[in-house]
């Protein structure tokens, strides 16, 4: 694998941005970019364009100048997106990526399909965090460089949990914290931590959970009536498929909630062998072998019955 380095020569402006509704590997990795250009090529004018991120992320330095609204028209000598699988996932800043002389994308997705000039994309990695830890010179990681990566890599790894995880994850978590980071607080405060309408919601999702295949698969969904009830917004149900996920005996877990009305946001996850970013292909997402999501319409009962339908085919 090259280094960052390699793509910013020659290169007098750069964007950078990630997914729509960023999570903490698309935070994480786009902050680490960010930083380290802000660090060691203060006369590259770079920008990160990101949608507003969750509050618990904006701990990280860096977070207060992310722009989220994009009125002008610009033409950058570099684009780099990361964590995205294709053009659309990048929102509004995909009129940047158009116009851009240069395009890189940094990305762990299966389902990538190398849409930038220069694409590295390793599905074996845990995060995107962990490609972008890959590509920084060692000596020159700091402690703020090093906070952003390490929030990444926990996020996508469920805390170093999940099958992604790999020798090479541990030994880049490993390097960060000889930086001096703050790690179990960075654990406590952005992967744990819950408001008070995050555990309600929570608990709503699993009591109205239903068992499918014998044992093998869970589902729950929220409407939007139930959401607007506890005043519960889409980043308030970050980890409600991971909880199902962990259910005794399951190895696939369907969550779903509706966008607007009739619309539904899916997402999955599997333990051993079922590949939900397949399903997710299948219905116009996208993911990883383990966790994927994509939009649906119709009754939930019914989308659920067609994913479920998807998982038993695997098994």
């Amino acid at each position: 694998m090259t280094n960052l380095d390699v793509f910013l020569k020659e290169a007098g402006t750069v964007a950078i941005a990630g997914h729509i509704k960023p999570d903490g590997d698309c935070v994480g990795s786009c902050l680490a970019t960010y930083n380290y250009i802000r660090t060691y090529y203060p006369q590259i004018k770079a920008d990160l364009y990101l949608e507003p991120i969750p509050n618990v992320f904006k701990f990280l330095t860096g977070a207060g100048e992310i722009i989220s609204e994009y009125p002008q028209d610009k033409a950058y000598d570099l684009f780099i997106a990361q964590d995205c699988g294709d053009e659309g996932r990048l929102g509004e800043a995909v009129k940047y990526f158009s116009t851009a002389k240069r395009t890189v994308c940094i990305d762990h997705h299966i389902s990538n399909q190398s849409f930038a000039m220069k694409n590295y994309i390793f599905p074996e990695a845990s995060s995107t965090s962990e490609l972008i830890f890959e590509l920084l010179p060692r000596e020159r990681l700091t402690k703020e460089i090093a906070e952003c990566i390490y929030t990444g890599i926990i996020h996508d790894t469920g805390v170093f949990r999940y099958s992604c995880t790999s020798p090479k994850t541990m030994e880049a978590a490993g390097v960060l914290i000889s930086l001096g980071i703050n790690f179990p607080k960075i654990v406590s405060e952005t992967f744990f931590a819950k408001t008070y309408i995050q555990t309600q919601v929570m608990g709503l999702a699993l009591l109205k959970s239903r068992l499918h295949l014998g044992g093998k698969c869970i589902s729950s969904f929220l409407t939007l009536e139930e959401m607007q009830r506890y005043e519960a917004l889409p980043k308030h149900l970050e980890g409600i498929v991971s909880q199902l996920c962990v259910t005794k005996d399951v190895e696939a877990a369907v969550f779903l909630y509706e966008t607007e009305p009739g619309k539904y946001k899916a997402s999955t996850r599997s333990v051993n062998y079922v590949d939900v970013s397949q399903i997710a292909v299948k219905f116009g997402g996208g993911g990883h072998i383990r966790a994927a999501g994509f939009s649906m319409e119709g009754e939930p009962e019914r989308i659920v019955e067609q994913i479920v339908s998807e998982v038993a085919a695997q098994m």
